[in-house]
């Protein structure tokens, strides 16, 4: 990477730290303004490495761990309180609890980062591959924001606003959104495609743009119901191909830094990834030894545990913006959903994924084919298990055990025979204490 570049992410990131919407801020006079990062080429390139940056470790740390307590994917070991507060969940979950804000504050920064960079590339000599990558880029990691936002809370903002008062839209509105900025990133790559200067400096070739792109297409087509378009995305995502968020000895694995930095870690994760024991996983599944490693240890509530691998065992390990089976999951889902369900293209899918011994990421189940009930609501079932199996620790959770209807939260605390504790968290502080459109918490 160009040395000059290199330098000057670490000063963008201060940026990063400051940007966001409806929040109370405060000048930072060692801060670059936004109209010196925003005006050059090394500023807007370094922006967006920065957000990749942001994103990747801060914002993957919230993303992944507060619905894994919330979905009992992870069970807490620490005396933490924000992360009691999370396993207790119920009604009296706190609008200050730190995960809560950390997870909306930092989508938030995501999407002011991109927000500039849609605004200002055009006004920069670049070379037109380098524009294209920029603006997909931004396009993306906003659709990313506006995304892990709507799968978390009941409303969201699409933009950031500078008299803090942004507008609340619903989750359909939010998906709608992070759609169209995902087709406008298509298109842009489509018609021009990334030049090298691009992936020289902000992807590093660690991010394939447009099969990252079509995946998330995939994911959001199908949360908001457009079952042909979700199957259609998802089988242009070329599955021998990876995209991964990568980490080195200064920006840690955000995962391996809250389960193995300290002696006394923040959460592990659950036995048979937290699923009941009606769901539990064949245990000839080679994604439990993928993920889990046998602890036969309980956390302070008394939940069993088991202590972590995967993606998330080594300091610098790679993580990946999404798995390659998911689109098969999609796939099969989509099929099951559709108002006239196609039964065998769904086990056709499901089958891809559970006699998978060739994963691009490692992710094998390595499985018989399926061979039991064929009906709709057993196959759903079947494609949820394998979701908690293949997609463990991605953020997803949440946004899955509602849309497959799972059992309903009590709004008790410490009921720890729920499969999830809340439905969508409550609004932060931050954002309440600033912005007067916010909206009132949901009820559980």
């Amino acid at each position: 990477m160009n040395t000059y570049i290199t330098t000057k992410i670490g000063f963008v990131l201060l940026v990063l730290l400051t940007l966001g919407a409806c929040e109370t801020d405060f000048d930072n006079p060692n801060a670059a303004t936004d109209e010196q990062v925003f005006s050059s080429r090394e500023g807007i390139l370094a922006a967006a490495a920065g957000m990749q940056q942001q994103y990747s470790t801060t914002g993957l740390r919230f993303i992944v761990e507060t619905p894994a307590v919330t979905t009992r994917e992870a069970g807490i070991t620490t005396t933490f309180q924000n992360m009691i507060e999370l396993e207790d969940g119920g009604t009296p979950l706190p609008n200050f609890n730190s995960n809560v804000q950390g997870l909306w504050s930092n989508l938030l920064r995501i999407i002011s980062v991109s927000e500039n960079i849609e605004n200002n590339v055009a006004s920069i000599p670049l070379e037109a591959g380098t524009q294209s990558g920029l603006l997909a880029h931004a396009k993306l990691f906003k659709a990313l924001a506006i995304g892990g936002m709507a799968m978390n809370y009941e409303q969201v903002v699409l933009e950031t606003n500078n008299d803090n008062n942004a507008a609340f839209v619903t989750r359909d509105a939010a998906f709608d959104a992070a759609l169209g900025f995902l087709s406008e990133a298509k298109a842009a790559i489509m018609a021009t495609p990334p030049s090298e200067e691009f992936t020289n400096v902000v992807t590093l070739g660690n991010i394939d743009l447009l099969n990252t792109i079509n995946a998330m297409l995939a994911r959001y087509n199908l949360i908001r119901g457009n079952y042909d378009a979700a199957i259609a995305n998802a089988s242009e995502v070329d599955q021998a191909s990876t995209s991964t968020f990568v980490y080195d000895t200064q920006n840690l694995n955000p995962v391996w830094n809250r389960v193995f930095l300290n002696d006394a870690p923040n959460f592990k994760p659950r036995d048979n990834f937290g699923l009941p024991t009606e769901l539990a996983l064949d245990a000839a599944d080679g994604r439990i030894a993928f993920y889990l490693v046998p602890l036969e240890e309980t956390n302070q509530n008394g939940l069993p545990i088991e202590d972590l691998a995967g993606f998330f065992n080594v300091n610098t390990g790679p993580i990946p913006a999404y798995i390659p089976d998911e689109m098969n999951l999609i796939i099969a889902e989509a099929h099951l959903r559709k108002g006239t369900p196609d039964i065998t293209a769904a086990i056709e899918a499901i089958n891809l994924v559970r006699t998978d011994t060739d994963d691009p990421l490692g992710v094998n189940a390595a499985l018989a084919d399926y061979s039991g009930d064929t009906s709709v609501a057993a196959l759903l079932d079947e494609v949820y298990i394998n979701r908690r199996a293949e997609l463990f620790l991605s953020g997803l959770s949440l946004e899955d055990s509602r849309r497959f209807g799972r059992p309903e939260p009590s709004g008790e605390i410490k009921n720890f025979e729920e499969e999830r504790n809340r439905n969508f968290y409550p609004y932060p502080d931050l954002e309440r204490n600033s912005n007067p459109n916010t909206p009132e918490d949901p009820a559980i």
